[in-house]
């Protein structure tokens, strides 16, 4: 039987009839017309038949006219057949019949026109959507001729492209301009059937590892539109397949269709005012873009978005961190659902120790009218949609701990936080609250080392020098000095950005270390272990003798602003007394000063020495570049 119907597709065209034939009770078509042309004429827009008889109608499709005759396509054609023939020509254009959103266009229609006046023509797995979806248009059905256009491209589809996979893989891109024809013809949905059996049938084995054999496909699926592409990957999760197949399949056609997002800078980052960087920094600054807008594909691209965002596996691994959030950007930049962004991030969260800072670099603004005109200079970044990640993996570490199914991941985790935060610490516009939430988000046992969050704050302090002396020690109770590293605590010691507190706590936190790095070399040369134990011993005494120190030079901080704060109400009685009147009280209330009196016992017990004037609290300091 099938190679009955291949014959038959061999002879389209060739075949002819001896009788006459009997299509409608008004019309009776004899044969010798179906060859009444040999071909078509092409001029400017115009195509006519080449014969010796005058052609008797014009067609219009799109914006091309055909002069052809009537009875070789009423023979055929059902739509054409219900036109009278005796009809008065339309006087008030250039054609009589106009055929409106014809499937294929006038190359389609071109095609078929030969096929009724029984010319040769060719089928093959570009066109023969197009015809079937055509001659359906004209109902060129079994009933007006057997063997008619619809059997034959049928038969041609069944049997020849179903059981190809380029030819499938053909026809369904031929299909993407055929809407709403091909899919009601169940066109589409054969060959998406088709497809996804072809990959479960070389992709049913059940090991882990995905192979070079595994992935031959990927490629071809990812020139399909949209919607075809999620059809085949919803028949492959419907057989079975193995999810981490999807995965990369997903990732592989978001390679594909996803513009280039990132453009490398090189140079002086204008921006920020910082040095040369190699890393990769948003095309999209401060929500204005450049003349090269893409808001014209904005529907399209958030269309492939939410569609890849709809068919994720719910797999944890299935698809990279990486792949996860560059589609995230990719949900901002083009206004996706907020839903479908809300359980990307919680997607993200799962998987966030897998980041890198680059990765979570993510655009603040959607790409919108109102973005382009916007003068407003706001963060570049998104720093709340960072904030958020950051909960839903600590809830889900959470959650995990409780169930005792991993380890904690919570420490590998402040690396990339204070890595982030160093990078956001470069835009002036980063507010110090969403910095500080972010930086505190971290539980306090996650930092072994605080030199990363120290960068991130030394950088923040340097890009925001007209912060606070408040501002500057709200910021740097983040940090814990006794976490930093010696190189770390000799760095801090020596910059002036830090709050005095903060520097004095340093230099002790610095003593200690100093001291426990040069005991440790003693008790790594020292065989007896009472001695280290003493070594050991003697290190805590000093720790909490130098603490001690601490608390005096506050208490003596405390007292000193006390007694200045007394002056200075003192001063203001002044202007009421007279002048010896307020002298001898302003002696008076020095004299009773804790401050006064230990400064006379130094001079008294340091008589007769040359001594040097103090200088100011960072004198002794060496200015050092900062390390960030």
């Amino acid at each position: 039987m099938q190679k009955l119907i291949l014959d038959r597709l061999e002879n389209i065209g060739d075949e002819s009839d001896e009788n006459h034939q009997v299509h409608d009770q008004r019309i009776v078509v004899p044969t010798i017309l179906n060859a009444i042309a040999d071909g078509f004429v092409k001029k400017e827009k115009s195509w006519f038949a080449t014969s010796q008889l005058p052609s008797d109608i014009s067609i219009r499709v799109e914006d091309i006219t055909f002069y052809v005759h009537k009875y070789p396509l009423v023979a055929r054609c059902g739509y054409i057949s219900q036109i009278d023939p005796h009809e008065p020509q339309n006087s008030h254009s250039d054609y009589d019949l106009k055929l409106e959103k014809f499937p294929g266009g006038s190359e389609t229609f071109e095609t078929i026109l030969k096929f009724c006046y029984g010319l040769p023509i060719s089928l093959n797995p570009t066109n023969v959507a197009a015809l079937r979806c055509g001659s359906e248009f004209l109902e060129m059905t079994e009933t007006m001729e057997e063997g008619n256009l619809i059997s034959k491209t049928e038969a041609f589809f069944t049997f020849v492209v179903l059981s190809s996979w380029n030819d499938t893989i053909i026809v369904l891109k031929s299909c993407e301009t055929l809407s709403p024809w091909a899919d009601n013809l169940q066109i589409v949905r054969r060959c998406c059937d088709s497809v996804a059996w072809k990959i479960f049938r070389e992709n049913s084995t059940t090991g882990e590892i995905i192979t070079n054999d595994e992935k031959w496909w990927f490629d071809d699926v990812a020139t399909l539109r949209i919607d075809f592409f999620l059809r085949i990957v919803t028949a492959l999760r419907v057989k079975g397949i193995k999810p981490e197949i999807i995965g990369q399949c997903i990732m592989n056609y978001g390679d594909k269709w996803f513009p280039s997002m990132y453009s490398e800078t090189k140079g002086t980052d204008s921006k920020y005012g910082t040095n040369k960087r190699n890393d990769s920094q948003w095309s999209i600054t401060s929500g204005r873009i450049g003349e090269t807008s893409i808001i014209g594909q904005n529907k399209e691209q958030r269309t492939i978005i939410e569609s890849l965002i709809s068919i994720l596996p719910p797999q944890k691994e299935v698809v990279s961190c990486k792949f996860l959030l560059r589609l995230l950007k990719m949900s901002i930049v083009y206004a996706a659902s907020p839903a479908l962004i809300s359980e990307l991030e919680k997607r993200i969260g799962m998987v966030l120790e897998n980041a890198s800072a680059n990765d979570l670099l993510i655009p603040t603004y959607a790409v919108n009218e109102q973005t382009i005109n916007s003068t407003e200079e706001q963060s570049i970044h998104n720093i709340d949609v960072v904030q958020r990640i950051l909960d839903y993996f600590l809830m889900y570490e959470q959650q995990r701990l409780q169930q005792q199914e991993l380890k904690s991941t919570t420490s590998n985790i402040s690396k990339l936080v204070d890595s982030y935060l160093a990078e956001m610490a470069r835009d002036p516009n980063v507010s110090i609250t969403k910095f500080q939430v972010l930086a505190e988000s971290l539980p306090r046992h996650a930092r072994t080392c605080h030199d990363g969050l120290y960068r991130a704050i030394d950088t923040y302090l340097k890009i925001h020098p007209s912060l606070s002396e408040h501002d500057r020690r709200r910021l740097c109770k983040i940090m814990d000095c006794e976490k930093l590293s010696l190189d770390g605590c000799m760095h801090a010691a020596q910059n002036e950005r830090l709050p005095l507190r903060i520097v004095i706590q340093v230099l002790l936190s610095e003593q200690v270390k100093m001291r426990a790095a040069v005991q440790g070399k003693d008790i790594t040369a020292s065989d007896d272990n009472s001695d280290k134990e003493n070594s050991w011993s003697s290190m805590k005494k000093e720790v909490t003798s130098l603490k001690e120190e601490l608390e005096k030079v506050k208490m003596q901080m405390i007292e000193l602003q006390r007694d200045y704060s007394e002056l200075q109400q003192e001063y203001v009685k002044v202007n009421n007394k007279p002048r010896s009147s307020w002298t001898s009280g302003y002696w008076r209330r020095v004299k009773k000063s804790a401050i006064f009196n230990r400064k006379m016992a130094e001079d008294e017990t340091q008589e007769g020495k040359h001594r040097v004037k103090p200088a100011g609290r960072r004198a002794s300091f060496h200015r050092r570049q900062s390390i960030s």
